[in-house]
């Protein structure tokens, strides 16, 4: 160009090439084309955007808004558009970003099942068969895809954003089918196969909890579930796993044990933390006073957590000196605060025996400054058995009074003929024994013997009168006084052969009689009778009087005769 003119010479393209590449942009784009634009201003109702060729379009602003009437783009954006169908408004090519943006969903959906690539998207509620999922557009995923596991109630994915998988696509229909199944099973997989290259015993690992049983928890370690026993959750003592764990909680945790042929794993939480056993010898000396909460309570005693996975028993027999406890129940309940005395220590066994009683003193180790044998003591019917009452004296102090010391008279086969549960009564000691927590009682020594004393008042010769109590094979049993009898052998009978079946026995029951003791042994406390002696002596009795009576007569005759003699001289 002429410079005198004042024109300035274009630059000259360098080659055809260039020139095609500077003028090409002036081409009509095809209708089916998808075009980036760079948004160049907003207004009330448009968005103007440049996308090309020289020209600039314009595209409704609603194509721009989120459902909550939000604007989704700012000057500068670079978006997707279409040329639009119709004629342009006001210099501006009419736009679709509507219509672009459906096309590259498509064909990034295409590519998403060509290459197996797993998408997000989100569940719009429900329709029938399955759940309606947004993936750019509205895809339908049927129920049996949902998860894994058979999931009852599909209501809760609604609103969450899923992995999906695309398994089937219609792009003429405009259908598409996920499934959440897969997507998940394909990332467990592969979690699981990197969990169990690095799964060893004694690892400690990090997962989440996914499940709570009334026997544990269920730890997702990383597409592999491992079992977290509710006995090794904690040293302390757990009622149920929610007592310390929540679904959802992400935890560390140690492996105990590993399969890997069956892909089983148990877990333990408290083997993370020191044993606290490990040092109960000097946190917890025998014989020193410690301080706990009563945490279960059963037949035979008493389970106080002395700090936390360290419990203490306290034994039914070691929570008071008196015998007459029933349960454990009558003097601790859980949630008690208790002091006790540590009694044993075992560490391997994971035992440590408690008292209560120990905090008082032992009243059996005065009682022989305070009792005597033979002195009178009272108290009350605590309990009875077939051999004997036991009689509480004081507090810890029971006594036992046998069967055979409840009466003298009586034969008594049990307690209860004589006595009553809760009744006061009085008795002698007979035996103190402190080294063995025994004390012997006597009803019966309250009064005198009756043997005794008819000891002192019989002997062998004397007769008696008695009346037939009872009969044996070989005699009867004659009650002679209260509480004593003696036997008649049937040989002392009069009358009496001896020959077995040939005859009825000699006597009968409540025949009365008066019988001669012909024997005494106050040590068995037997005497013997005799109905023969008796006899006897009767016999000898009529023989002496007659014999009397003939000696009078026969001096009386004599002095008749002499007295007559006198008279004839």
């Amino acid at each position: 160009m002429d410079q005198d003119k004042g024109h300035v010479d274009e630059p000259v393209p360098e080659s055809y090439e260039d020139l095609l590449e500077d003028y090409s942009h002036f081409a009509p784009p095809a209708s089916d084309e998808v075009l980036q634009g760079t948004v160049l201003s907003i207004t009330g109702k448009d968005v103007i955007i440049d996308f090309g060729f020289k020209s600039e379009g314009i595209a409704p602003l609603e194509q721009f808004q989120s459902a909550t009437g939000e604007i989704t783009v700012r000057p500068g954006d670079v978006v997707d558009v279409m040329i639009d169908h119709g004629p342009p408004q006001e210099g501006y090519v009419l736009l679709s970003h509507t219509r672009a943006a459906r096309l590259r969903i498509w064909d990034n959906l295409e590519k998403a099942q060509q290459d197996q690539l797993t998408l997000s998207g989100r569940v719009l509620g429900r329709v029938k068969g399955g759940l309606a999922v947004d993936v750019g557009i509205e895809a339908f995923m049927p129920g049996s895809q949902a998860d894994p596991r058979p999931i009852h109630n599909l209501d809760g994915l609604i609103g969450q954003d899923i992995p999906i998988k695309i398994i089937k696509l219609n792009r003429r229909r405009g259908n598409v089918v996920v499934s959440r199944k897969v997507a998940v099973e394909e990332e467990v997989n592969a979690r699981k196969s990197t969990t169990l290259e690095h799964l060893a015993e004694g690892s400690v690992v990090t997962g989440v909890v996914k499940n709570l049983t009334d026997y544990g928890a269920f730890i997702d370690l990383g597409g592999i579930d491992g079992l977290l026993h509710v006995t090794d959750m904690s040293y302390g003592r757990i009622g149920h796993p929610s007592e310390l764990l929540h679904v959802g909680q992400e935890i560390t945790v140690q492996v105990l044990k590993f399969d890997r042929g069956k892909e089983r794993v148990s877990l333990g939480l408290k083997q993370l933390a020191p044993d606290p056993w490990e040092t109960v010898d000097t946190h917890f000396p025998i014989h020193g006073r410690v301080i706990g909460r009563v945490v279960n309570v059963t037949d035979y005693g008493a389970f106080v957590e002395l700090e936390a996975g360290v419990e203490g028993l306290i034994h039914i027999s070691e929570m008071t000196w008196s015998r007459r406890m029933k349960h454990p129940s009558k003097v601790v309940k859980p949630g008690d605060q208790v002091e006790a005395v540590v009694l044993e220590v075992h560490p391997k066994e994971r035992r440590i025996s408690l008292g209560l009683k120990q905090l008082e003193p032992n009243p059996w180790t005065t009682i022989d400054s305070r009792y005597s044998v033979g002195s009178v003591v009272e108290g009350r019917v605590r309990n009875m058995t077939d051999f004997g009452a036991f009689i509480e004296i004081e507090e810890g102090i029971d006594g036992l009074v046998h069967v055979s010391d409840l009466s003298w008279t009586k034969r008594v086969k049990h307690p209860s003929e004589v006595l009553k549960k809760g009744q006061i009564v009085q008795a002698v000691i007979l035996n103190i024994d402190s080294s063995a927590h025994r004390l012997s009682l006597g009803i019966k020594q309250l009064q005198p013997d009756a043997w005794e004393t008819y000891f002192q008042n019989h002997q062998v010769g004397d007769t008696v009168h008695g009346r037939v109590g009872r009969l044996a094979s070989f005699g009867g049993f004659v009650e002679l006084a209260d509480g004593v009898e003696g036997l008649c052998h049937f040989s002392e009978v009069p009358g009496y052969s001896g020959r077995r079946g040939s005859e009825e026995p000699p006597l009968s029951v409540g025949q009365e009689f008066d019988f001669k003791i012909i024997k005494m042994s106050e040590a068995e406390k037997k005497v013997g009778l005799s109905l023969r002696a008796v006899a006897e002596d009767d016999e000898k009795t009529r023989l002496e009087d007659y014999q009397r009576q003939a000696a009078a007569a026969t001096t009386t005759i004599e002095e008749v005769m002499s007295l007559k003699d006198r008279n004839l001289e």
